[in-house]
Formats: C-alpha cells, sequence, structure tokens
C-alpha cells in the first residue's frame, strides 16, 4: 500500500469531490420510480420495508400489499401498526403454494391482493406502494402480466412503486427504473439455522 501524506490525501479527495459535483449537477430531475427487487438472496422485502420506514420519516403515506405473506405474525406489522395514518400494511397471502396446495384458492387470493395494489397505485395519497413477492404470483401466472405492467407503467409520473420476489418476469424489469438483484452466497438455512424472529419475520 502506497503512503500519502496528509496533503495528498486531501488534493486526492479534492479532485473526487469536484468529479462528484459535476455529475451531480446534471441530475436535476426528480420522478415516480418502478423498483424491483429479485434474486434468490435474502433481502429484498426487507430493502423495500426500509423504504417504507424512510417514506414514515418523511411524513409520507404508503400502501403495503403481501402476496403469498399472511400466515405468521411479522415483527415489520407490528411496528408498522403503530403508524396507522401513513401505512395501510396488508399482508393478503395464506402462505406458499407448496403449503396451500390449492391453486384456485391461491389465484383468488392473488387477484385480491392485486385489486388492492391497483387501488393504492391510484389513490393519490400514497407516495408509496410496496407489492411484496408480487413476482412470485406472477410466476405462477395467478396474474395476466400485461395487466400488471399496464397499472405499473400507467402510474403516475410521482408515485414510487415497488415489486419484491424472486424471477421478476424480463418485461418488468425492463420496464422498471430501478432493478437489484440479490444474489446468495451463504445462508444459514443451509446449515440447519431456521428461520427466525426478527431476521426473516
Amino acid at each position: 500500500m502506497v503512503e500519502r501524506t496528509d496533503e495528498q490525501h486531501a488534493e486526492k479527495m479534492k479532485k473526487k469531490q469536484a468529479a462528484h459535483d459535476k455529475i451531480m449537477a446534471t441530475k436535476t430531475q426528480e420522478k415516480g420510480l418502478l423498483i424491483v427487487h429479485t434474486g434468490k438472496g435474502k433481502g429484498k422485502t426487507t430493502a423495500a420495508l426500509g423504504m417504507v420506514v424512510r417514506m414514515i420519516g418523511h411524513g409520507k403515506k404508503v400502501g403495503v400489499v403481501q402476496f403469498v405473506k399472511g400466515a405468521m405474525t411479522t415483527g415489520e406489522k407490528a411496528v408498522f401498526d403503530a403508524f396507522p395514518e401513513q401505512v395501510e400494511f396488508k399482508p393478503m397471502g395464506e402462505g406458499f403454494t407448496w403449503n396451500t396446495q390449492d391453486r384456485s384458492r391461491d389465484i383468488a387470493l392473488a387477484r385480491e391482493a392485486w385489486d388492492e395494489v391497483k387501488r393504492m397505485v391510484a389513490d393519490p395519497d400514497y407516495a408509496l406502494v410496496l407489492a411484496d413477492e408480487l413476482n412470485i404470483v406472477l410466476r405462477y401466472d395467478y396474474l395476466p402480466l400485461d395487466e400488471v405492467l399496464a397499472v405499473l407503467t400507467g402510474k403516475d409520473a410521482m408515485k414510487h412503486v415497488v415489486v419484491t420476489g424472486r424471477n421478476a418476469p424480463e418485461a418488468l424489469i425492463e420496464a422498471a427504473d430501478l432493478v437489484t438483484e440479490m444474489t446468495m452466497i451463504k445462508h444459514p438455512f443451509r446449515s440447519g439455522v431456521k428461520a427466525q424472529a426478527g431476521i426473516e419475520y
């Protein structure tokens, strides 16, 4: 490692700051984003819920609809229930498809949850809408992709929508403004560690 004097370091940081400021001067647009969190790694919902917390901190109203999830009590529901004026939190699933083993009911629940997402997206009071695990129901063809894309791309210009879940469809990735793929490198589940309160739920 090359040792730098304080003066050399300061000079290098001054150049970095100037380059950064030049880039930032070109970023003037503000718009509602379509955000997708996908991939096999843990953290898709957790990252999205972090944005919900940020919105609460800014005094904004948020709608959260959880597809698939809903069969268990989660820590985030307890927190968001403390902000009833700002967060409408709706877990509307009954578990993963291998748990329910009832495709017709899964499709009906997916439709009910999607109707809630559509209502929130259309309501100007919501600054952000989170459709948690929507990608899963799209993967199983429980909802028509064309309908979902039409609603998400036709949203108000300043509304943010976040979609989570593995296997995001290519068309959704293409339509999104921001896509993050969570990559699993290591997971305690593979070593026999079960899901734990405060970490997974």
